[in-house]
């Protein structure tokens, strides 16, 4: 027995003995991070003292200590992000109670262990609102362009449990964006629930050059099984040429022809052509728009792939009345790129041919990667789907090998997203149309949200562009979606927090891009638990219910993503045509979440999922 007292003995003097070693690593950092802190608005000492805290404790493999500890009952360390300091000093205050000294009096620690959770739900009420009734994660959701013309559609996303309208700056303009914010604060009277307004500041567009058009074509075809079996007839709409309305359908191809000839059809209708390989095809007409769209037309079906052109002639079945198909948009070109091909990333950035030989090329709409990239570093392309590595660099010319593509090879059109993680570009995060934005954001906006950021200069310019502005209380979000940003992480919170209203988004589908999807989960974590241990709210962003939004079904995996997304302050959901479904599942998710999760404790509840009494089948 005396032995084993003697061991733990020893034991617990090694705990205390780690535990002081970390106590003493926290007042270094302080002295190593003193330039940033000095810069820390007073209202953000204290928890910017305990981020510095936090990190000098993770530079060490604390797995073991925690090991140890968890042996004796101890805290392991796992859930000290928001109090580190005061964690450490009640853990030694404990060892020293159970090697018999007494409990020591807690001295007065950067954050008390009460208090940083009340400082992040503080900060998050003023960043995002009050705190939803059932729930404590918010609801963000992006605006289509639909909504500076449609007060309804903004109404119903606000009913649904939309907590704050996003408005993305890189679309539509000032005049719509002041219409959308209008239907929000409308929406919000009307429905007495609270919905604020966040603007996100494009950034610099690093996209991929126009293609040369190709022909006036439409083609419509059938969605078919495996078998080639028909599920779903081709649809387009019909319209007048002189007076053209939108569809009402999204995505659907449309048709023009005389206003004339159209007021002369009626609802199932049939119409004789041949299409533009000669082959005879009957389309059906339908009138049975929804009512509460004043539109002029009809949606055309078929039942095989129809291909049209200018001046394809239209016969109305059992009708002497024929029209001409009028004007139609040239189609969108892309490349077909393979792995092992060569792409040719050029500053020239007017229309390049499609068919133009080898190797294939295309411009890039930010100039200054040429001057930057170098031989080896990775270039990806349209979100991740076509990867390569620079080969040659010319002046005015990047040569890319292909290394990333689908088997059947990948398609790549204008305007699509360019990622060089591995470049460091001297650009700005604030670009001249930011700057020519940020007058309406203050204006409109509770929130702007700050794109690509990559070093804290660019914050700097930022918060001192609002300044000149005159603006004290707008809310600032920094959006961490490059590697730089990452990897600056603790200097850009540091910097921006020389505002009191601050917040983070992880932007998780250009940070996939830029360091990996294989490590996505494990930066997610990373930047969670730095900004709880800075006590600033976090945005989880990017393909949320992305599925479910778009297609009206859900996939398993993204509900399972829905539902860790709770250890976030808010939950960004993109637009698509189910939005206010996606809202509604994302809203239900949340509230049961809530009772189970916050952050990385465990909730429990009264659990009522199992019974003794079910009869064995």
């Amino acid at each position: 027995m005396q032995t084993d007292i003697n061991t733990a003995s020893r034991q617990l003097l090694k705990l205390r003995d780690d535990v002081d070693q970390l106590l003493r690593q926290l007042s270094a950092a302080e002295i190593t991070w003193s330039r940033w802190l000095a810069g820390v608005a007073a209202v953000h000492r204290a928890s910017a003292r305990n981020m510095v805290h936090y990190w000098a404790i993770r530079q060490h493999d604390l797995r073991d200590l925690q090991a140890r500890l968890t042996g004796y009952g101890l805290s392991s360390l796992g859930r000290s992000e928001p109090h580190v300091e005061a964690t450490l000093v009640s853990v030694r205050s404990a060892i020293s109670a159970m090697l018999g000294e007494g409990f020591p009096a807690l001295s007065t620690a950067a954050s008390d262990i009460d208090q940083g959770a009340d400082l992040l739900r503080s900060r998050t009420g003023e960043l995002l609102g009050p705190c939803p009734a059932d729930r404590v994660t918010r609801i963000m959701v992006t605006l289509p362009s639909a909504a500076a013309t449609d007060p309804t559609l903004v109404r119903e996303l606000v009913e649904r449990g939309m907590d704050i309208a996003r408005i993305n700056c890189a679309h539509d303009d000032a005049t719509a964006w002041r219409a959308m914010a209008r239907h929000v604060r409308q929406a919000t009277e009307a429905t007495g629930r609270g919905c604020l307004v966040a603007m996100d500041l494009a950034g610099p567009k690093l996209r991929t050059g126009p293609l040369e058009p190709g022909p006036r074509i439409v083609k419509i075809r059938p969605r078919r099984d495996e078998f080639g079996q028909v599920l779903a007839p081709a649809r387009a709409w019909l319209t007048s040429t002189e007076e053209p309305v939108e569809p009402p359908e999204a995505g659907i191809p449309t048709i023009k022809v005389s206003r004339s000839w159209l007021t002369r059809r009626h609802d199932g209708d049939v119409l004789i052509l041949h299409d533009t390989r000669g082959s005879k095809r009957r389309l059906e007409l339908h009138g049975d728009v929804p009512q509460n769209c004043a539109i002029e037309g009809f949606v055309v079906t078929a039942y095989k792939t129809t291909y049209l052109s200018p001046g394809t002639v239209l016969e109305v079945e059992g009708v002497d009345d024929p029209a001409h198909v009028g004007e139609l948009p040239q189609t969108e070109q892309r490349l077909v790129l393979h792995r092992g091909d060569l792409l040719e990333l050029t500053r020239d950035c007017s229309p390049a041919p499609v068919a133009g030989g080898a190797p294939a090329r295309i411009g890039c709409t930010l100039p200054e990667i040429f001057d930057c990239a170098r031989v080896g570093e990775k270039v990806h392309l349209d979100d991740g789907r076509i990867s390569g590595t620079i080969v040659s660099v010319a002046p005015d010319a990047l040569g890319l090998k292909i290394d990333h593509a689908a088997d059947e090879g990948s398609r790549l059109q204008a305007g699509k997203g360019v990622n060089v993680p591995d470049a460091r570009l001297p650009i700005s995060a604030l670009t001249e149309k930011d700057l020519a934005d940020l007058p309406s954001v203050v204006e409109l906006a509770d929130m702007v949200q700050m794109s690509f950021v990559r070093d804290p200069s660019d914050v700097s310019r930022l918060l001192d562009e609002l300044d000149r502005l005159g603006d004290t209380s707008l809310g600032v979000v920094l959006k961490i979606e490059t590697r730089q940003a990452f990897e600056h992480l603790p200097q850009l919170l540091l910097t921006v927090m020389r505002r009191p209203n601050v917040g983070v988004m992880i932007a998780r589908g250009d940070l996939a891009i830029e360091c990996g999807y294989e490590r996505l989960a494990e930066l997610q974590e990373e930047i969670l638990w730095l900004c709880e241990s800075a006590h600033l709210p976090v945005i989880w962003a990017t393909q949320v219910l992305e599925q479910l939004a778009k297609t009206g079904n859900p996939s398993r995996a993204e509900v399972s993503d829905a539902a860790l997304s709770e250890r976030a302050e808010c939950v960004m959901l993109n637009k698509g045509p189910y939005i206010n479904d996606a809202v509604v599942a994302l809203d239900s998710i949340l509230q049961r979440m809530a009772d189970h999760h916050y952050k990385k404790t465990a909730l429990m509840p009264s659990l009522h999922s199992w019974h003794p009494d079910i009869a064995s089948t």
